[in-house]
């Protein structure tokens, strides 16, 4: 079952953020997680789930995904904090 998602990586509390978006989640951090992209969250190890939202459908999913990358850091930040203030991984919260 399809489950659009928009998500936020980092590699550690106040770290590198990657947004990413996808329709199975749990997949697609796991392959995150094992370094199996090649990419930005590879390079920069970004493999903790801090953040994510789900959608009813892709469309509606892409373009916030387009929306939080054209943020700035400090909203992206924010938002990150205000739903997980000490930045825990929600890997083991999906799966």
């Amino acid at each position: 079952m399809k489950e659009p998602v928009i998500y936020i990586l980092t590699n550690k509390i106040n770290g590198t953020l990657y947004t990413g978006v996808t329709s199975n989640l749990v997949n697609r951090i796991w392959q995150h997680k094992n370094n199996l992209a090649d990419g930005f969250s590879k390079k920069y190890n970004t493999h903790l789930l801090v953040y994510y939202e789900q959608f009813d459908d892709m469309y509606s999913a892409i373009s916030r995904e387009k929306q939080i990358k054209k943020w700035k850091r400090a909203w992206k930040v924010r938002l990150i904090e205000e739903k997980n203030p000490q930045w825990c991984d929600l890997y083991s919260d999906i799966v």
